[in-house]
């Protein structure tokens, strides 16, 4: 669960910083939209790096050395490595300064910026905890599903980085425009 505190921490520190970026004349708001637009550049520039370095003509890819073992890792060695990857994963942190400025920008009250977090955490953490959860309430069940799974984005990892970098990297680059602009 240290992604999650990782996620909820950098949020909260972003909002805090860019605090008053819901006033479009700031020096806050035009602060969150550089720092979109950056985000954004760096997105689309790791979604080209993705595509040039994806297997060839049916190669087959190379499986990450951390990825090979997990299937020998009891579960607290695992959730220490999970903690570790997404905490040093530049893509994690992109997205989660890019979201927390969002935030920012949005105008709420406390509370309101603490529920806005919250729920970005917790639909940041579904997918990896919604598999956890699976594996452990129903194991023999989720083995199957989880295994197919798992052999899909191995085989198409760097296409599907590469769109979800593409997609992302022209919402923020859009995003802080328009801010820029407005």
């Amino acid at each position: 669960m240290g992604w999650v505190a990782g996620l909820a921490a950098v949020s909260v520190i972003v909002v805090v910083v860019l605090g008053g970026a819901n006033d479009p004349d700031s020096g806050s708001a035009t602060a969150a939209d550089w720092l979109k637009i950056g985000i954004g550049a760096l997105f689309v520039l790791m979604a080209a790096r993705q595509w040039r370095t994806r297997p060839k003509g049916g190669a087959e890819p190379a499986t990450p050395s951390w990825m090979a073992s997990l299937d020998r890792l009891t579960p607290l060695k695992a959730l220490g490595l999970g903690a570790a990857l997404s905490g040093a994963n530049p893509k994690n942190l992109a997205l989660t300064l890019a979201a927390a400025a969002s935030i920012a920008q949005a105008g709420l009250d406390a509370t309101d910026t603490a529920i806005a977090i919250a729920v970005f955490v917790a639909i940041g953490s579904v997918t990896v905890g919604g598999a956890v959860l699976a594996y452990l309430v129903a194991h023999d069940r989720a083995v199957g599903p989880l295994a197919t799974i798992k052999g899909f984005m191995l085989a198409n990892n760097n296409v599907i980085m590469m769109v979800l970098l593409l997609v992302l990297g022209a919402k923020l680059l859009g995003d802080g425009a328009a801010g820029l602009s407005g």
